[in-house]
């Protein structure tokens, strides 16, 4: 769990199967039922002994990329923002130098910034001898963002409130999905505000009345993949393919591989494809890797645990 003075920590990347958004509250935020799937594509947030917070990042999505793409080294970063927190909560020295290595796409609807924000409160607990409990951790992750609780806590979740309101599902059954990212990423704040702009116009549902999640639910506990496919929901689907119209391509090139179901994944441009098994998702994977849509395919399985501390 250390080596030398360092200790390093790992949280996965989500797909929501189920994502329902109500119409925007006083608060600024949107009212979600999500249902949460952790996911085996993961970042590693590595920590040591400094003085001040320095940071760095490697990996996925981090070059000389623009826009949403780019991944800040800075107090922009959650990480800074969850080292920031931890330490005032702790009433400790915000002293340690981090290295983020992606392997999450940056502003690709996975919520690799909130994997991040997650691993770095494991890791930096450990580093500084906190001792918060996992109860503690949590209510620091909601202040952070919406999904930094779930990529704590990992496995499968129904979310309520802005997503950080969670109730753990229990599902044993393994699901297999073939990830594709489309183009560079899109910004979340932008696609929210396209949705409501959608609303307004009356091109879409206003979201009043959330579509219920138990059916997804139900799907995930026992299968099979017909039923889950049946069941998937995104309502931030429509806007992201209204500000990135190439998306549609994208999910047909899925489907016409021969996906058991499509969506975007969250906000996007993350197209996520549902495999029948292991061996599917391997095939799906290796057609879409040639098909010349995605800039990436990813070939992963879920649930998984969330953000812990790596050897």
């Amino acid at each position: 769990m250390t080596a030398g003075d360092s200790v390093a920590a790992r949280a996965p990347a989500k797909i929501n199967v189920h994502l329902a958004v109500g119409p925007l509250r006083p608060d600024g935020f949107h009212e979600l039922r999500t249902v949460y799937l952790a996911v085996s594509l993961f970042d590693t947030v590595t920590v040591a002994p400094g003085s001040g917070l320095s940071l760095t990042v490697t990996g996925e999505g981090t070059g000389a990329a623009t826009g949403a793409a780019a991944v800040p080294t800075d107090s922009r970063n959650l990480v800074w923002r969850a080292a920031e927190l931890l330490a005032r909560s702790a009433g400790v020295p915000a002293d340690a130098t981090i290295g983020i290595a992606k392997s999450i796409p940056a502003a690709a609807g996975l919520a690799g910034g909130s994997a991040d924000a997650a691993a770095a409160l494991v890791a930096l607990d450990a580093l500084w001898g906190t001792r918060a409990s996992r109860a503690d951790l949590t209510g620091l992750a909601a202040q952070l963002g919406s999904d930094v609780p779930f990529s704590l806590l990992g496995g499968i979740a129904l979310g309520s409130g802005r997503g950080e309101q969670l109730s753990p599902v229990l599902a044993r059954t393994p699901w297999h999905w073939v990830l594709g990212i489309a183009g560079e990423g899109l910004s979340t704040p932008a696609v929210y505000a396209e949705l409501d702009r959608l609303r307004a116009a009356g091109r879409i549902p206003d979201g009043t009345e959330l579509t219920p999640a138990e059916r997804v639910i139900a799907a995930l506990r026992s299968g099979p993949p017909a039923a889950l496919a049946a069941g998937l929901c995104n309502d931030l689907q429509a806007p992201a393919l209204a500000l990135r119209p190439a998306l549609r391509r994208a999910l047909s090139a899925a489907a016409d591989a021969g996906a058991a179901a499509v969506l975007v994944s969250g906000s996007g441009p993350t197209v996520a494809a549902l495999a029948e098994d292991e061996a599917g998702a391997v095939r799906l994977a290796a057609t879409l890797a040639g098909a010349g849509v995605f800039r990436t395919v990813r070939a992963v399985s879920g649930p998984v645990p969330g953000a812990r501390l790596v050897g």
